[in-house]
């Protein structure tokens, strides 16, 4: 694989929101994670959505009871677009840093685009991470993309072999599957997981 050369820093996901080249932000919640945030009994559950753009999710949980839940994002823009959209919502929620400095712990920690937009050298550092921020028998739920991993991104590819490798360590797999729910553009290129913390 080539090296890449783009720097992912704060400045280059910045500029791709000042520049609405958000080519992922499909403007609603996804359908795989608005369908698993709907079988969701507990709504005291504290909630992290790491990367999270303009937080459709987010949104969604909030309006469906669940008021415990925290957005991450290294780019201020889409925060101010959520508060926005949520101009009520107390600012403690939406968090400005990056993902890799954040301390706290959480239940639940929902992955929808955020691992496919850091660079591949960093996801032993991600799954360290997000084993850090979750409380025991915590869990990851989300989409993570199949599609052959290259140097063009983001959003970077991936396969089954590499996630179940990468997550073994920290973490049980619960559910690894091809999305029946995908936006048709993404059908057939997302796995719906669940990760359970050891």
């Amino acid at each position: 694989m080539k090296i890449m050369t783009k720097i992912l820093n704060k400045a280059y996901w910045e500029n791709r929101y000042q520049e609405q080249e958000t080519g992922w932000d499909i403007g609603l919640v996804s359908t795989p994670l608005k369908e698993y945030i709907d079988q969701l009994k507990n709504k005291k559950i504290k909630i992290l959505i790491p990367g999270a753009g303009n937080g459709y999710e987010f949104e969604y949980l909030h309006q469906a009871g669940f008021l415990d839940v925290f957005v991450i994002d290294i780019a201020m823009t889409p925060l101010k677009n959520i508060q926005q959209r949520m101009p009520h919502l107390d600012a403690k929620h939406l968090i400005n840093q990056d993902f890799f400095e954040l301390e706290e712990q959480y239940d639940l920690i929902l992955e929808q685009t955020f691992f496919c937009a850091l660079s591949p050298i960093l996801r032993k550092a991600y799954v360290e991470k997000m084993a850090s921020l979750l409380k025991p028998k915590g869990k990851i739920v989300g989409l993570l993309f199949e599609f052959p991993l290259t140097a063009e991104g983001p959003p970077f590819g991936g396969s089954k072999e590499e996630y179940l490798s990468l997550f073994d360590k920290h973490f049980t797999l619960k559910v690894m599957e091809t999305a029946y729910n995908s936006i048709k553009p993404r059908a057939g290129k997302e796995l719906f997981v669940q990760f359970e913390k050891k």
